[in-house]
């Protein structure tokens, strides 16, 4: 999430929402807006939270758990699929943490923390033209919620992302709710990926508005995936991105546009960028070329070219983009990216769009990817 998921940086709405949800699914009720994402990044307090301030060392299986130190942080997992007679599926699981105070409550209860979480899981249907996509919130208190190691494990009740054995990979996603279900397992062919200066990304020039970030941007995956009273045995690649932090977006930061792609040739490649109030790109927006073999390097915002190509206007108000065209001169790269649906939006408390998309070069298809953009 993908990127800077700042959503639950301290907004009173939200966190009014955790601190009142157990397990389950909450979203906004009929006739009531979502969250902006404006709203959800408010809160300007940061005092107590360790920031993000300068490049560290990271260490391995540690940084698979959580660093409640920090104000917030995600698990996120997305992937295409097809199951053997070529049926299309995109698929994104989130796990949220976020601390609501600097420090844990003095109280022996088991109920009582300061960290609150929040799960999304969305699958589209290509064939079936339906896009689902549900959430779910918890306290972090009596074992509802949380992330720990020996074994590795992130959950929220029942959905959960954990390794099958000890902390290493491979790993399982699970979920289920109503008539959705997916269980699949996770395997990396490539190694992680830093984003950024050594796996810190900065995201507005003030000090501390940055994040620890790496990613491992192609995962063989495998398993099966429910819809309604039919389970369908799926194969394709999954990405993840881990990211920590305390900070908000800067204040003339209005949204982002985040692209992960992997293309048939083995490479793959992330950029994003983030919108100004005027309407620009901030010079701080950038991507990650990935070579086969792992070597990668910083695409920065000068040296690649994103237009926008198509758009898709949004029941409940907005304009997505929903095809671009991708040129990334250094690599010799031009790309086009197409939504597989229109509707891909998150129709949640906080309302996104996450969706799997195609990629073509040349006119040929050349790979596939996902797309999150925020605040249209």
């Amino acid at each position: 999430m993908s990127m800077i998921r700042w959503w639950s940086g301290g907004g009173l709405a939200l966190s009014a929402v955790l601190l009142l949800a157990g397990c389950g699914e909450q979203g906004p009720k009929e006739g009531e807006d979502a969250l902006a994402v404006s709203q959800a990044l408010g809160g300007d307090d940061m005092e107590g939270y360790a920031r993000a301030l300068a490049p560290r060392d990271f260490q391995f299986p540690e940084d698979h758990a959580a660093h409640p130190a920090y104000r917030n942080e995600w698990w996120y997992v997305t992937g295409n699929l097809d199951d053997p007679e070529g049926r299309r599926f995109g698929f994104q699981m989130t796990f949220f943490r976020f601390a609501l105070s600097p420090t844990p409550p003095e109280s022996e209860s088991t109920w009582a923390t300061n960290q609150g979480w929040m799960a999304h899981l969305a699958v589209t249907d290509v064939a079936g033209d339906r896009h689902q996509a549900l959430e779910r919130f918890s306290r972090g208190g009596a074992g509802l919620a949380g992330a720990e190691l020996d074994p590795f494990r992130v959950w929220l009740d029942d959905w959960e992302l954990k390794a099958e054995s000890g902390n290493d990979f491979p790993w399982r996603l699970l979920a289920a709710e109503g008539d959705l279900a997916l269980d699949l397992r996770l395997t990396p062919l490539k190694d992680k990926v830093f984003q950024g200066d050594r796996g810190l990304s900065q995201k507005s020039p003030e000090p501390g508005n940055a994040s620890y970030y790496f990613s491992m941007t192609r995962l063989k995956t495998k398993g099966t995936l429910r819809l309604g009273e039919q389970d369908y045995p799926v194969t394709g690649l999954s990405w993840m991105d881990r990211e920590w932090s305390t900070s908000v977006l800067g204040e003339n930061q209005v949204g982002w546009d985040w692209f992960s792609l992997q293309l048939d040739d083995g490479h793959d490649v992330m950029v994003y960028e983030l919108r100004l109030e005027d309407g620009g790109v901030d010079p701080l927006s950038k991507g990650l070329w990935v070579e086969p073999d792992s070597r990668h390097q910083v695409i920065p915002q000068d040296a690649f070219e994103l237009e926008v190509k198509q758009t898709w206007i949004s029941p409940q108000g907005g304009t997505y983009p929903v095809a671009w065209h991708l040129r990334l001169p250094e690599q010799d790269r031009d790309l086009e990216i197409r939504a597989v649906r229109e509707d891909q939006e998150m129709d949640l408390t906080v309302r996104y769009w996450e969706g799997a998309v195609d990629v073509f070069e040349a006119g040929q298809p050349a790979g596939r990817g996902f797309v999150e953009m925020t605040a249209y």
